[in-house]
C-alpha cells in the first residue's frame, strides 16, 4: 500500500537522530529519502556497533526506508549534485550548523533560488537567532539548559535521561513542521524554511514547571521519582524488581487509600489535593513501599490494576524485549541487515494510521549503497560516475 507521502523526495543530510528520525518519518510515510553521508560513512553510522562491519543501532533505526548516498559537497564537482539533487527533491533536512550549510549550498537561499518549492527542515542546538546561535552542542544541551537535570536526580547531582528525548522530540516537531509546509505548498506552490532548535524544544518539554517558578517562585529541586504535584508517585521495591505508581486526583488518591486500608488518609490535610499530597510525598511513598515490600512485582501490579491505578514494572531492556504486550502487539518489525548476528528489532510503527499506515518496506542501507543508482537517475554516465569516485566525490 502507498504512503501518504508517495512521490515526496527527501534529501536527508542529517547526523545522529534529530534531522535523520525526522526522515524516518517521512520515509515512513511513503516519502522516497535519500541519506546522503561522507564518503567514509557519517559518525552516526558508526555509534554502539553491532553488526560485523560496525553499523550502530541508531543507525539501523533511523535509516530504516532510506536509500544510502555518498557524497562530499565541498568539492565542486559534489555540489553540482547537490543542485541537480535539489532540483529533483522536495525537502532537504539537515540538523547541522548554519556556516556548514552554506558551506555545502544547502542554505534556504541557495536551495530555494534552485529550486522555489524546496522545504528545509533545519534543526540546530539554540536556533538561528541570539546570542549562542553559532554554538554546538547535543541532546543533553537542552535538557541540562531547559531546567529538567536540575528537576531530575537526588536534589545534589543534576541528571540527564539517558534516553535522548530532546533529540527526538525535534525531529517530531519538525516532521509536523514539513507535513504542514508540504500542506502550504499544496496552495500556494512554495516552498518555505521549517526550523527546530533543541532548547527551544527542551523548554517546550520543561514549559509548565517555568511557568510555575516564573509565577510562584518555589525554586524546586529534585527529589528522585517522586512527584511534584501528586503523590504517591514514585518507584517501589517490591520482592522480585521494580514498579513505577502514580496516583492524581481526588478520585484515584481515594481508591488508593482503600487499597491501602486506610480510607481515613483521604481526610489528613496534609493529603487535601495533588499539590499538597506532592509536597507531603515522601510520607506517602513510605507507605505504599511498605505495602510493595510484601508482594512480587506482579502481585503488586495485579491489585493497582483491579483498582485501576496506573502502575508499570521498571524493566531493564532484556525484559522490555520480552514483554508479552510488546510482542503479542507487534511493536517490533525483526529487519535484517547484512552482518547482523540476528534480525534487528526496530519499532514496527511510532504512529497508527488506520487507513494509510505508516511501513518499513527496506532495511538501513550500506554505506554507498544507492549512490550508482541515484547519480544515473540524475543523468551520470557509468564513465562519470567513475571518474567522480576517483576523484574522491563520491
Amino acid at each position: 500500500m502507498a504512503g501518504v507521502l508517495e512521490g515526496i523526495r527527501v534529501l536527508d543530510f542529517g547526523r545522529y537522530i534529530a534531522g535523520p528520525f525526522c526522515g524516518t518519518m517521512l520515509g515512513d510515510l511513503g516519502a522516497e529519502v535519500i541519506r546522503i553521508e561522507k564518503l567514509e560513512g557519517s559518525e552516526d553510522r558508526w555509534v554502539t556497533p553491532v553488526t560485523e562491519t560496525g553499523e550502530g543501532a541508531m543507525f539501523l533505526q533511523m535509516g530504516r526506508n532510506k536509500l544510502g548516498m555518498t557524497l562530499n559537497p565541498m568539492k565542486p564537482a559534489g555540489r553540482e549534485i547537490v543542485k541537480k539533487l535539489v532540483a529533483v527533491s522536495d525537502v532537504v533536512i539537515a540538523n547541522l550548523p548554519y556556516e556548514d550549510l552554506k558551506r555545502m549550498g544547502i542554505d534556504y537561499d541557495t536551495v530555494a533560488s534552485i529550486n522555489p518549492r524546496i522545504i528545509l527542515a533545519t534543526n540546530s542546538t539554540f536556533g538561528s537567532e541570539g546570542p549562542y546561535a553559532t554554538r554546538v552542542g547535543f541532546d543533553t544541551i537542552g535538557q541540562a539548559m531547559s531546567g529538567a537535570m536540575h528537576l531530575s536526580g537526588d536534589g545534589q547531582v543534576p541528571t540527564r535521561a539517558n534516553a535522548p528525548y530532546v533529540d527526538f522530540s525535534s525531529a517530531l516537531l519538525s516532521t509536523v513542521g514539513v507535513l504542514a509546509a508540504l500542506m502550504d505548498r499544496a496552495k500556494s506552490g512554495k516552498g518555505q524554511k521549517v526550523e527546530t532548535a533543541l532548547l527551544r524544544t527542551a523548554i517546550n518539554i520543561t514549559n509548565s514547571h517555568l511557568i510555575e517558578q516564573a509565577m510562584l517562585n518555589l525554586n524546586r529541586v529534585a527529589t528522585l521519582n517522586r512527584g511534584f504535584t501528586a503523590g504517591p508517585s514514585d518507584t517501589f521495591k517490591c520482592k522480585d524488581g521494580w514498579i513505577y505508581a502514580m496516583t492524581i486526583g481526588q478520585p484515584l488518591f481515594v481508591r488508593w487509600c482503600r487499597l491501602m486500608g486506610n480510607e481515613d488518609l483521604a481526610a489528613d490535610p496534609r493529603f487535601k489535593d495533588d499539590l499538597a499530597r506532592g509536597d507531603n510525598g515522601e510520607a506517602l511513598s513510605g507507605i505504599m513501599q511498605k505495602w510493595c515490600s510484601s508482594r512480587t512485582v506482579a502481585e503488586a501490579l495485579e491489585q493497582l490494576e483491579a483498582n485501576r491505578i496506573p502502575a508499570g514494572a521498571v524493566y531493564t531492556p532484556q525484559q522490555t524485549l520480552e514483554d508479552r504486550h510488546v510482542n503479542e502487539a507487534g511493536f517490533f518489525h525483526k529487519m535484517e541487515f547484512p552482518g547482523a548476528p540476528k534480525p534487528v528489532p526496530v519499532l514496527q510503527e511510532p504512529v497508527k494510521l488506520s487507513r494509510t499506515p505508516l511501513s518499513i518496506r527496506s532495511r538501513a542501507p550500506k554505506l554507498g549503497e544507492h549512490t550508482d543508482e541515484i547519480l544515473t537517475e540524475l543523468g551520470y554516465s557509468a564513465q562519470d560516475i567513475a571518474k567522480l569516485k576517483a576523484d574522491r566525490v563520491v
